[in-house]
C-alpha cells in the first residue's frame, strides 16, 4: 500500500507540474499536452481505486489514516481534473472568439436600412438603375430645399416677433 501511495502521490505532483506547461505551450501542441495530462489523471484514478481497496484491508489501527490519505489524494486529483476542464473551456472560448472575429473581418457589409429596402422595392417594381439614381439625386437635393425652407421660416418668425413684439 505504501509503495502505491507514494507512486500515486508522485504522479499527482508530476501532473501539477505539467499543468504549468499548458499555459506556456503553443497552439499546436496544447492538444498533445492536454491529452497527456488527461491520460495521467485517468491512470491516477485507477491507482486510487486500488488504493481504496488496499486501505480497506489495512489493520484497524492504520485503516482510518490510510483512508484519509487516499481521500486527500482523490481530492487533489479532482481539483486537477477540474483545472484541466476549466483550461479547456477557456481555450475553446478563445478559439471560438477568434473564429467569430475572422468571420466578421471577412464579411463584406452591404447597404442596410431604408436605402436597401428602397432598392429592393424599386427592383421589384421594375425600375431601371437610371431612374433609381435620379430618385436618389432628387432626395439629396430635397434635403437642401428643406433646410433652406426651415431657415427662411425661422427668420420670418423672428422678424414678425421683433416688429410686432
Amino acid at each position: 500500500m505504501e509503495g502505491l501511495y507514494h507512486h500515486t502521490n508522485k504522479q499527482v505532483h508530476e501532473v501539477q507540474s505539467h499543468m504549468g506547461r499548458l499555459e506556456t505551450s503553443d497552439r499546436d501542441s496544447v492538444h498533445v499536452v492536454e491529452n497527456e495530462i488527461q491520460a495521467r489523471i485517468d491512470n491516477i484514478f485507477s491507482s486510487l481505486e486500488r488504493l481504496e481497496i488496499l486501505s480497506s484491508k489495512e489493520p484497524p489501527s492504520k485503516r482510518q489514516n490510510a483512508k484519509l490519505r487516499v481521500e486527500q489524494l482523490k481530492y487533489d486529483v479532482q481539483h486537477l481534473q477540474s483545472a484541466l476542464r476549466t483550461f479547456q473551456q477557456r481555450r475553446l472560448a478563445r478559439e471560438q472568439q477568434e473564429r467569430q472575429r475572422q468571420e466578421l473581418l471577412a464579411r463584406t457589409f452591404a447597404p442596410n436600412g431604408t436605402q436597401k429596402k428602397l432598392l429592393d422595392v424599386a427592383n421589384m417594381l421594375g425600375l431601371s438603375n437610371t431612374v433609381m439614381r435620379l430618385i436618389e439625386k432628387r432626395a439629396f437635393q430635397d434635403k437642401y430645399f428643406m433646410a433652406g425652407g426651415m431657415l427662411l421660416t425661422c427668420l420670418l418668425m423672428l422678424l414678425i416677433l421683433h416688429y410686432l413684439g
